[in-house]
């Protein structure tokens, strides 16, 4: 069997290229061939391999593939939904509990937002939390304690504001899917940043998740349309944000469980 693990050509690094020869490694001993591509040269490849593992979130590629035949893992539409966290809101609303969230409204140039920020503070209090819907490892989201805060984070790119949930400040849970279970759980404590992230500073530590957590991070890749996924759970049963291509080193390092072999698994049932 042979496969590509597609990566992006402009995002390098120790933490990028580790995780990268991990799942090259992997599927190696698992007896597939698996190329690493990334985006820019697969835009001009001719070859077809029997999969594509997408670990990138160029979201035209990875249609521009299926449209060519290619099982693309995870889909092109499952990488849009998760990439964009106010798709990702909108498609889990009324299906699992999330924080209480308000999308704010589009503009095509630089606008005065005031208003808008006025009232979503009236309906969700402070602080609140202001995330950009496009960002990985925790940027691009920020604890804000007034109106003005909030008003300094908005620069024209898409965003939303969201219910502070303070019994989760700098902790959840990160809850690892394949194939419609939970195969790996983490907990992740920041003592000095409300996000937990470890890139952030925070530390990871086995978990063992309830019932009702396990659920929700099915339903929402179930939902999402993840054949695997990383789903990020606060205290209270929130989730918070779902992955489709988490960095499953974290967790490994965290756990001694692999991710790696149950999703290279599930793709030779798939195909």
């Amino acid at each position: 069997m042979t496969g590509f693990l597609v990566v992006n050509a402009y995002l390098e690094g120790k933490k990028f290229n580790t995780l990268h020869k991990h799942l090259a490694d992997c599927a190696e001993g698992m007896g597939i061939s698996l190329k690493i591509k990334n985006n820019e040269e697969m835009l001009f490849c001719e070859e077809a391999p029997d999969f594509v593992l997408f670990w990138d979130k160029d979201v035209n590629l990875a249609k521009l593939l299926e449209n060519r035949g290619l099982p693309v893992f995870n889909s092109a539409r499952s990488i849009e939904l998760c990439d964009d966290k106010a798709k990702t809101y909108l498609a889990l609303e009324g299906v699992v509990k999330q924080p209480k969230t308000i999308i704010a409204p589009l503009s095509f140039f630089d606008a005065d937002y005031g208003v808008f920020v006025k009232k979503a503070v009236e309906k969700l209090g402070l602080p609140l939390v202001f995330k950009e819907c496009f960002g990985s490892f925790g940027e691009q989201v920020f604890l804000c304690r007034s109106e003005a805060e909030i008003l300094s984070h908005i620069n024209q790119k898409p965003f939303l504001l969201q219910e502070f949930i303070a019994d989760s400040e700098g902790e959840d849970v990160r809850l690892e899917i394949v194939g419609g279970k939970c195969v790996a759980a983490m907990k992740r404590t920041n003592k000095n940043d409300f996000r937990s992230n470890v890139t952030n500073g925070g530390t990871a530590e086995p978990y063992t998740p309830t019932d009702e957590e396990i659920s929700a991070a099915v339903t929402a890749c179930e939902t999402l349309g993840l054949s695997f996924g990383g789903v990020d759970i606060l205290r209270g049963g929130y989730v918070c944000e779902v992955n489709s291509n988490a960095h499953i080193i974290n967790i490994m390092n965290a756990t001694g469980i692999d991710v790696a072999p149950y999703i290279f698994d599930a793709i030779k049932r798939m195909i």
